[in-house]
């Protein structure tokens, strides 16, 4: 009796060990269902955590106030709002504090940069110290500008007739790439004409007044502008080809954008128009909408454009 109480004893250990050792496989099996749940769980709200923080991070935009990038900067401002960017903020400086800018990380990007001559001091200061992120526009020349009714096709011209200019030529924004190669111009030709300083608006000002009173006047200008649609104008021959024919312009970021906000970066790397793309806003802003009115409104006519640029298409 005694052996059959202790094998039964035995039997019954047996079994509740094997029960146990199956309990806890089955539970150990189930948690690492739950785990590897958790865990997949984590990485999708990981990733989905990286986008919506990058939305919520400010973005600070730099420009000059250019009438070409008074239009493109705010294209891009909407643009990026347009893709969920909450916080975008432009902010006007002149050429040189736009490159330091960048290259401090001040600003994340810019869609100003006038490449490879009119901002070559810039670039060769800076250029190291930012991204060359993309071209945006082609065939960008500048030089000086008359009305077509001036008789004289060539700055080689412009001294003999110095007097009907007043001695002057108008200028824009001191400190610009554009007001730099005009003066290398005055250099190498040897002109006896003085180069006025002003800003972009008082150009297109003492522009306006001349042809309103038929008088001759020349003026630093560059394609695209919303004034060779507004007056008949030519560009004087360059035969030194001291102004650049065309540059381009290009978008420039600070070191690490491209790491800090790839989405933002990509859109940056889409974005590029035509001259009558940034014409067509530069003219809305004339005619008296704001920046931002004629952006959204060149927006609103160009959705496959921007949707292709934030990268929906």
């Amino acid at each position: 009796m005694n052996n059959i109480k202790i094998n039964n004893e035995k039997k019954l250990k047996l079994i509740f060990i094997v029960g146990l050792v199956l309990s806890l496989f089955i539970f150990g099996a189930g948690c690492a269902g739950n785990g590897q749940e958790i865990e997949e769980g984590a990485d999708e709200n990981i990733i989905g955590n990286a986008e919506v923080s990058e939305l919520d991070q400010p973005v600070k935009i730099g420009y000059v106030l250019w009438d070409t990038e008074i239009a493109s900067t705010n294209v891009i401002q909407q643009v990026l709002k347009e893709a969920g960017y909450k916080n975008v903020e432009i902010i006007a400086v002149g050429a040189g504090p736009l490159y330091q800018g960048l290259a401090d990380g001040e600003f994340d990007f810019t869609t100003s940069a006038w490449l490879p001559k009119t901002q070559k001091e810039y670039w060769d200061t800076y250029g190291d110290q930012v991204n060359s992120v993309h071209t945006t526009l082609e065939d960008c020349p500048i030089g000086f500008v008359v009305p077509s009714y001036v008789e004289i096709d060539s700055i080689e011209e412009l001294n003999a007739n110095k007097d009907k200019f007043n001695g002057k030529i108008v200028g824009i924004d001191p400190g610009s790439g554009t007001m730099s190669m005009a003066e290398s111009v005055i250099e190498e030709y040897g002109l006896d004409m003085e180069l006025v300083a002003s800003s972009n608006a008082g150009m297109i000002a003492s522009l306006k007044k001349a042809i309103d009173s038929g008088e001759p006047i020349v003026v630093t200008l560059w394609l695209p502008h919303w004034a060779f649609n507004r007056w008949d104008l030519k560009f004087l021959d360059d035969p030194k080809e001291i102004f650049c024919e065309a540059d381009h312009v290009e978008t420039l970021s600070r070191k690490d954008l491209q790491k800090d906000m790839p989405k933002l970066y990509g859109i940056l790397e889409r974005f590029e128009w035509t001259h009558e793309d940034i014409q067509n806003v530069m003219i809305g802003i004339e005619n008296g909408a704001t920046p931002e009115d004629a952006a959204a409104k060149w927006i609103e006519d160009n959705p496959d454009k921007v949707k292709e640029w934030i990268g929906e298409e």
